[in-house]
């Protein structure tokens, strides 16, 4: 009996701001490795994550929700994710089904309509799980008036509803080719970036709404003691004094909480005690300066 030959491929997923695209593409992997949150923006730039079977390997690209940039930074993550829909074996588009069809989402089936060229496209119409069948039914037929999309199903990225089925679609559009990462691999991004990421991830989820879209984080320093245990230095920047004050909170409450919501990811992912010390400043407007977007790993190359 002939072998099955190994089949590979990067599938981009891309869709409005909190469709749901990082806890899918977390449920794929099996594991975190993009951060989540319920502001938009949460996903900054292209994180991949790796799926391996037996006979097949999915590198997923998940990419800042698509929407209008209103400065350097947001120019950055519309320019990622376009670009990521260049070369890829398939395009899986997103949208929220508890949210209906917006216009964020109609300016983005436009964009794929000239963008997809000949890749295919997949609509998986998220957060079916708690929509009613006619706001499903509704986002279906509007999709069906657009030839480029080949596949519409509905999920639930939160409950794995119908995420079997999906991979399965996805794996159909593979290509005969290479194992491009190991089976253990599950990301491409450094462990200094998944660190920075997860100290972000819970700020996000601890301050009030102003601050977050002003935050950026850098590890300074990463080092093992003989003892086995990895001290952490990391910055959090944010853009006002009237913001440095609230998130270090009162006596340092909220730069406690945030440490410790992130220590222990932290050192799951490093497989080791972590000491991990967090510190504040001021970098105004950030956001539009060139060299600070640079200095916090957002590359424009």
């Amino acid at each position: 009996m002939a072998k099955t030959a190994y089949r590979s491929g990067f599938v981009t997923i891309i869709g409005s701001p909190n469709v749901g695209k990082s806890t899918l593409m977390n449920r794929m992997v099996g594991q975190k490795v993009s951060i989540v949150s319920d502001r938009a923006q949460t996903t900054r730039d292209r994180i991949a994550g790796v799926v391996s079977g037996r006979d097949h390997q999915i590198v997923f690209l998940d990419t800042p929700g698509v929407t209008g940039a209103k400065n350097r930074l947001g120019e950055y993550m519309l320019k990622v994710a376009y670009e990521s829909l260049k070369e890829v074996e398939c395009i899986l588009f997103m949208l929220d089904a508890s949210r209906g069809l917006r216009e964020l989402d109609e300016a983005l089936i436009a964009e794929l309509r000239t963008r997809a060229g000949s890749t295919p496209v997949v609509a998986a119409i998220n957060k079916s799980d708690i929509s009613t069948f006619d706001g499903i039914e509704t986002i279906r037929e509007r999709l069906e008036k657009e030839s480029f999309i080949k596949h519409i199903i509905p999920i639930s990225a939160e409950t794995g509803r119908n995420v079997d089925k999906l991979r399965e679609i996805l794996v159909s559009y593979l290509v005969e080719g290479p194992q491009y990462y190991p089976d253990d691999m599950v990301t491409d991004k450094p462990m200094r970036v998944i660190t920075a990421e997860i100290i972000r991830e819970k700020a996000l989820r601890s301050l009030k709404q102003e601050i977050p879209h002003g935050i950026g984080v850098d590890i300074e320093q990463i080092s093992l003691r003989d003892d086995g245990i990895n001290d952490i230095s990391a910055v959090i920047y944010c853009e006002r004094d009237s913001h440095k004050g609230i998130i270090i909170g009162a006596k340092g409450a909220m730069l406690k909480k945030i440490g410790s919501l992130a220590r222990p990811e932290i050192e799951t992912l490093f497989g080791t005690k972590v000491n991990l010390k967090l510190w504040v400043k001021v970098r105004p407007d950030w956001r539009n300066s060139a060299n600070a977007l640079r200095e916090l790993g957002y590359n424009d190359d």
